[in-house]
């Protein structure tokens, strides 16, 4: 298979998607960040709440 097919066919591909909409894709970024800002605070809280218990338990 040539490059020129493979660019073809893919373009030919491309035709058969169906794009969001700019609305669509705001409202998908915006759920992006505030799931990734979330997971990124948990993931903080827990690091800091088992980062004490190891600080705790070695001090004993």
């Amino acid at each position: 298979m040539s490059l020129i097919t493979y660019l073809k066919d893919t373009r030919q591909e491309l035709k058969h998607v169906t794009w969001p909409t700019r609305k669509q894709a705001i409202q998908y970024t915006i759920a992006v960040i505030l799931i990734s800002g979330i997971t990124a605070y948990l993931l903080g809280f827990f690091d800091y709440i088992f980062s004490q218990a190891v600080q705790f338990l070695l001090n004993r």
